[in-house]
């Protein structure tokens, strides 16, 4: 196999999200699955670290506006960083932001059950920019163009 399993590929936020993204909540910390029995314990609950770089991993939910499908147009995006991610954009609505992502990575994977799979892509990005800055639509709102999307439990996906 000439690319190993699990590479990520640099992609641009305006080719991945032609009209962007909005980011629906606030930045979380992506934490490790806690067993009743470890809070039973009390025993702190750990953040995710990417394996690949090392650094800390947040996740963001996220809608695309370019997909029709209302069940794969919200997923969330795993973002990179030693310390939480701030959006330098204004909130539209209560809770609701457009952004965009810098440092952009799609992994490619298969999602779906049964005879229902389809290619998708798990989304990471290292922070976020201004909206508008790399020729995103008007408006500063970005999205795909995809077949289809599904969240995941700590990364975002996305169908070709």
């Amino acid at each position: 196999m000439a690319i190993s399993k699990g590479y990520r590929f640099p992609i641009e936020f305006s080719e991945a999200f032609p009209r962007g993204l909005v980011m629906v909540g606030e930045v979380q910390p992506d934490t490790e699955f806690q067993s009743q029995d470890d809070r039973a314990r009390n025993r702190p609950v750990r953040q995710r670290i990417d394996e690949a770089t090392g650094l800390r991993q947040w996740k963001v939910s996220v809608t695309d506006p370019d997909e029709a499908k209302a069940k794969r147009a919200s997923f969330e995006v795993t973002m990179l960083a030693e310390v939480q991610p701030v959006p330098t954009t204004m909130e539209a609505l209560p809770g609701v932001r457009p952004i965009e992502l810098d440092g952009l990575t799609a992994e490619p994977r298969v999602a779906g059950n049964g005879e229902f799979k389809y290619l998708s892509y798990v989304f990471r990005a290292t922070g976020f920019r201004e909206a508008g800055a790399a020729g995103g639509t008007a408006g500063g709102s970005t999205g795909t163009r995809s077949a289809g999307k599904s969240a995941g439990s700590n990364s975002a996906d996305k169908a070709a």
